[in-house]
């Protein structure tokens, strides 16, 4: 059984009208929200084997903030350039290159092409994954290279305002 969970970056910091968006960083509410997800995973004892993330800054940021509050070396984040502003097939292309050895993976990423993959995964919908949203499933495979082929199963969706509403 493989799980995947799709992490959308925390909310970025647009004070800076010049600063390119690739470099936008979290702004004080993403800094906030980012631990306080992890930690929610954590709570649920949502096991995370290896971190992947698009190398933005936000997103790269939000996945060293899990990682963190995982216990986990910060350095063994995989940064991956096709994450940064990906269409939803990307998404697929890398879990099929993950290593068979991690049964749970965290792919951190931008929208639209994060809740693109997500509403491709299963019947479950969702309008707009959030910033610092969560998209969990699972697929019964032992390999990553048959995700994209296998029936999969909505695992849980979580995002910070989620029961504050």
């Amino acid at each position: 059984m493989k799980q995947l969970i799709l992490v959308r970056h925390a909310k970025s910091d647009w004070s800076t009208p010049s600063l390119g968006d690739f470099d936008r960083p979290l702004n004080e509410r993403g800094k906030r929200d980012a631990p306080m997800m992890a930690q929610r995973l954590l709570e649920k004892k949502i096991k995370i084997d290896v971190f992947v993330s698009s190398p933005a800054k936000r997103a790269r940021k939000t996945a060293v903030v899990f990682a963190k509050e995982y216990k986990s070396d910060k350095e063994g984040i995989i940064f991956i350039e096709d994450l940064y502003a990906a269409p939803a097939e990307v998404f697929s292309a890398v879990i099929g290159r993950l290593d068979d050895q991690f049964d749970s993976a965290a792919i951190f990423s931008h929208n639209p092409g994060i809740t693109d993959f997500a509403n491709s995964l299963t019947n479950t919908r969702i309008d707009n994954i959030p910033t610092c949203g969560i998209f969990a499933v699972k697929a019964d495979i032992r390999k990553w290279k048959d995700f994209e082929g296998a029936p999969k199963e909505f695992w849980f969706a979580d995002y910070p305002k989620a029961g504050l509403d």
